[in-house]
């Protein structure tokens, strides 16, 4: 089955055509820049180009940057406030014509991850935390996603939310060596175990590639592994939840 997967984020709305089956994209993405002020009725419009793009008919899998109930944003990360209310599904499935439904970025590429990435065939709690302009997280147990964790709004002993003592973000801006931003994880890691005790950490995002550069200063008892599936995840999370749809 092929289903269309749409991620929208803060400066770019990403979607392809997704086999279900296999977990990979069929043919190219297509991106368009996110409108700025990105509100709901342009951004909207955005991911009825991106179906028309694909010519595509049929279920729509989108995520979106905020905590997610029903379709609903509950909070808007890296785009305009006016979202926090809409019913983002309602509102893309009366512009496109087509049956949407909307989760959380990090829930979405969690799901991913755990069907076709480093998740697989694990019964257990596994917990998965990306690392960008943000900290996103995904929690599952025995394979069911408990949605909108929200881990990267959590304080450390320190006092700081970690988002914005850790996130990948902060290593580029603070120009911290991976040495000293490694630290900064463990720090996070560590009380994210003690507090969930999980059998597998999978940390996702784009700079999941370069793991070998600051894994060796995370210190946590959970087994602990790169993403997989990177900067694919959101896309591909969202065309299997569309599958509920179909």
């Amino acid at each position: 089955m092929q289903l269309l997967g749409i991620d929208i984020g803060g400066s770019g709305i990403k979607g392809a055509i997704v086999d279900i089956r296999k977990g990979e994209f069929v043919g190219e993405r297509h991106r368009i820049p996110t409108p700025q002020p990105a509100k709901p009725q342009p951004v909207a419009e955005v991911v009825a180009e991106i179906v028309n793009h694909f010519d595509y008919s049929g279920p729509i899998g989108v995520t979106f940057p905020a905590i997610i109930h029903n379709g609903v944003a509950h909070s808007a990360a890296n785009v305009d406030d006016e979202f926090i209310g809409t019913d983002i599904s309602r509102l893309i499935q009366r512009e496109t014509g087509l049956p949407t439904i909307t989760l959380n970025d990090a829930d979405a590429a969690g799901i991913a991850e755990m069907h076709f990435g480093a998740g697989q065939n694990q019964l257990g709690t596994v917990i998965i935390l990306t690392l960008g302009t943000g900290i996103g997280s995904a929690m599952f147990r025995k394979g069911v996603l408990f949605p909108n964790s929200e881990l990267g709004h959590i304080y450390l002993s320190n006092g700081m939310e970690a988002e914005h003592y850790a996130a990948e973000r902060i290593r580029s801006e603070e120009e911290l060596s991976w040495k000293k931003w490694g630290k900064r994880l463990n720090e996070l890691f560590q009380h994210v175990e003690f507090i969930f005790s999980p059998d597998l950490i999978i940390v996702g995002g784009g700079v999941s590639k370069k793991y070998e550069k600051y894994f060796p200063y995370i210190e946590v008892k959970a087994q602990l592994l790169p993403a997989e599936l990177r900067n694919d995840a959101g896309i591909i999370g969202a065309a299997l939840a569309a599958e509920d749809l179909a």
